[in-house]
């Protein structure tokens, strides 16, 4: 299906779709990764992102929805379109790689500031670079995400105009989080801001960027973490109910990582009980036990190749090891991607905010990082399935994906198409269309 298609069908049977229909085949096709751009853009009397059905904030039509912004949604939703560093940011010092992309340079890198360091979710470079960023005027304030203060499980977006505010929002979010559900009115402030999010939230911000100028004048740096995805909120429940005996609708907060490497998850209820398991207990040790929602499992870019710096973790195979993670200080591996990331970071240590050490290379990435060569390599046949039954695609520009298809090999890729053909036809790549829930 092209992203633009406003039929449904086929022959003389084609039904012309309606914007709603159009805007939610995105959500149907498992495709929306909730980012809330949608919302900014239409307007939240039109679209807004609701918790639905499925455990999931979605995009829900309030409103008149007309084609014409669901054209521009399309354009811009990182279900639709994904794309790597812009050529803008292209330099005669970046260095390229099949894997992980254009980048300035990699190393290791932690927070200065101890305090930082350990509520960090591994070493705290984000909240370190946010902080410095604050605290010196270069930015009048950071957009990213925050602790719910609605669904305790969630993320919602914060503005954090203060480094106090920036640390107080340290440590990852693993549930639903739509940190540009008003991008633009942020824009309309006129004021320089930093964007820290999910590397599909800054492939968000990148598409809004080629419409909207303000978006390259206004929002100074963007910054991920490598990510692997985050727990579909079925699986979290699951997690609660049956391995920790607790009573999901009990629970008052969250917190999946921080305060150590990767640190505690902890969970708090409503009598003041407090309940605290290993990361890896969450998450577990090995890779194909993970529960994650299908955008993940066939996302092009989990490495942040759009931002200018992206912070990893760095542990040997992909994962802490149970018997030393509470002795971890904490490290990021940084993958610094324009020049303008690499002048921040230079910067942030001069002033003392951030802390340097060995220099790394992208085969050291792919030890750390494993699961995120995997899918990387995977990521073009598993598109090429979900083309052959018909489902959304994310069009794509600068990921090389056909090329590390090519290095994958054809029986292998013949697999991965394979095996995301028959996940799509076991129903696995569906959603219901939005629906709020009770």
């Amino acid at each position: 299906m092209t992203q633009s298609n406003r039929t449904s069908g086929s022959g003389s049977q084609r039904q012309p779709m309606t914007p709603a229909e159009r805007l939610n085949r995105i959500t149907e096709d498992a495709m929306c990764i909730g980012c809330g751009l949608c919302q900014s853009v239409a307007g939240p009397d039109t679209v807004r992102m609701e918790l639905v059905e499925t455990g999931y904030e979605r995009p829900v039509v309030r409103g008149a929805l007309t084609h014409e912004t669901v054209d521009r949604i399309l354009d811009l939703c990182p279900g639709t379109r994904v794309e790597g560093l812009p050529e803008t940011e292209l330099t005669g010092t970046t260095r390229h790689d099949l894997v992980w992309g254009a980048y300035q340079h990699m190393a290791l890198a932690y927070a200065a500031d101890p305090e930082v360091r350990h509520k960090g979710a591994t070493g705290g470079v984000l909240t370190a670079l946010g902080m410095f960023l604050v605290e010196t005027g270069e930015v009048d304030f950071i957009l990213h995400a925050k602790a719910s203060d609605r669904v305790p499980a969630f993320g919602d977006r914060a503005v954090s105009e203060t480094a106090a505010d920036v640390l107080a929002a340290a440590g990852s979010r693993y549930g639903p989080t739509a940190p540009l559900i008003d991008v633009l009115e942020q824009l309309d402030k006129g004021r320089p801001f930093a964007f820290a999010g999910k590397p599909c939230d800054v492939a968000a911000l990148r598409n809004l960027a080629r419409a909207d100028a303000r978006v390259n004048a206004l929002v100074k740096f963007m910054l991920t973490p490598v990510c692997g995805g985050f727990m579909p909120p079925q699986g979290l429940s699951r997690f609660l109910q049956q391995d920790l005996g607790i009573d999901p609708s009990q629970v008052t907060g969250l917190r999946y990582r921080g305060h150590g490497c990767p640190g505690p998850t902890r969970v708090e209820m409503a009598d003041g009980t407090v309940v605290e398991k290993r990361y890896t207990d969450f998450w577990g040790t090995d890779e194909s036990a993970w529960v994650l929602p299908f955008r993940c499992k066939v996302c092009p870019d989990g490495i942040g190749e759009a931002a200018d710096i992206a912070a990893a973790d760095t542990w040997p195979g992909g994962s802490p090891d149970p018997e030393t993670e509470d002795d971890d200080p904490g490290a990021n591996a940084i993958v610094v991607r324009s020049a303008r990331g690499a002048d921040l970071v230079r910067r942030a240590v001069e002033a003392g905010y951030l802390t340097v050490g060995a220099e790394v290379d992208p085969r050291y990435m792919d030890s750390v990082q494993p699961h995120q060569r995997n899918k990387k390599f995977a990521a073009g046949a598993r598109h090429e399935g979900l083309r052959a039954e018909g489902k959304t695609v994310p069009r794509t520009a600068r990921l090389r994906l056909d090329a590390l298809m090519q290095d994958l090999g054809p029986e292998q890729a013949a697999a991965q198409r394979d095996g995301t053909r028959a996940r799509v036809r076991a129903g696995k790549a569906s959603e219901p269309a939005p629906k709020l829930a009770d």
